[in-house]
């Protein structure tokens, strides 16, 4: 395994992590564990949850995983998006964050997070509110670092200012989805965390499958996110369904997989500190694993781009 700091901060982390939005899902307790346990046994630290995933499912399963075991792995899980009913049940307000968090930690059986995201951004809380919370909660140890999810260039510029005039805990790095079927963070998102020094944590880096090639020809395999979401048909386009057969191809010419290849280029991509790959079987963790030392060759990285290009500009996956 490899390991890259998260942007300009000391934290490192492995170069691929592993998302768990299915734990508790497609992917019953006992398999979410023994896929967690083989992650962490070949050398996956960066474990990425969220309160929501799975109805909290995702929390409880990784808590119980890694109790014993919890010196081994690095936590992050986030909060925002709405979890029961209420006027405050969702949202970046003090009020929300505080409850939030303490749910997060007993759900995981830990005293502290390693990296608590921001969902989404809440336009409806001021950002001095939300920073400074977060602030108290990393003096207070129940948090290490702070990043955001889903955060548009502006809205992670304006936080690192008020930060900085405020001398309150910063963000070190922004989740947005990104993959080769979905480019859109290039046009401004990445030339800010290059310059700012963010750490970029690409999700949905295969795009649902689609860039393994499993949908060509109009295929649907069985358990594939297609087969078990039906509302993930309105992402699996024919643009995007032969992105996917592109990749498939060049990945065949130069003897290795379209979803190591994929996952390799993010990997060369600025700013990117660690790819979140999911997986519901320990085969998926092993095939996601030959992306890490896939180096990619100048010619290699500009077919993906010849055949990518137009997802700078699409609709965001």
């Amino acid at each position: 395994m490899r390991y890259r700091n998260l942007g300009t901060s000391g934290l490192e982390v492995s170069v691929l992590g592993l998302g768990t939005n299915a734990f508790g899902g497609r992917a019953d307790k006992n398999t979410s564990i023994r896929v967690l346990h083989h992650a962490v046994d070949k050398g996956i630290t960066f474990i990425d949850t969220a309160n929501v995933y799975t109805g909290t499912k995702s929390e409880e399963i990784i808590g119980e995983a890694f109790e014993g075991r919890r010196h081994e792995v690095l936590l992050a899980t986030k909060v925002g998006i709405k979890l029961g009913e209420g006027p405050n049940s969702r949202g970046s307000s003090r009020q929300h964050i505080l409850k939030e968090l303490e749910s997060s930690l007993r759900r995981l059986r830990t005293d502290y997070i390693d990296l608590y995201q921001i969902h989404v951004f809440d336009p409806k809380t001021s950002l001095d509110e939300t920073l400074r919370t977060l602030d108290d909660l990393v003096t207070s140890g129940k948090v290490r670092y702070v990043g955001a999810s889903n955060y548009a260039a502006w809205q992670m510029m304006k936080s690192l200012a008020i930060s900085e005039s405020q001398r309150l805990i910063k963000y070190v790095s922004v989740q947005p989805g990104y993959s080769l079927a979905d480019r859109g963070v290039e046009r401004e998102l990445i030339p800010f965390c290059v310059d700012q020094g963010i750490g970029i944590i690409p999700y949905f880096p295969l795009a649902g499958g689609i860039l393994t090639g499993k949908y060509s020809g109009g295929s649907v395999p069985s358990g594939s996110q297609l087969d078990m979401n039906p509302n993930f048909a309105r992402r699996v386009n024919s643009a995007r369904v032969e992105l996917g057969e592109q990749v498939a191809k060049i990945a065949a010419e130069i003897g290795t997989s379209a979803t190591a290849l994929s996952l390799a280029w993010l990997l060369h991509q600025p700013a990117v500190s660690t790819v979140i790959a999911g997986a519901t079987r320990e085969s998926q963790i092993d095939e996601n694993l030959k992306a890490v030392n896939l180096e990619l060759s100048e010619d290699v990285l500009r077919s993906l781009d010849d055949v990518s290009k137009d997802f700078i500009y699409s609709p965001p996956f």
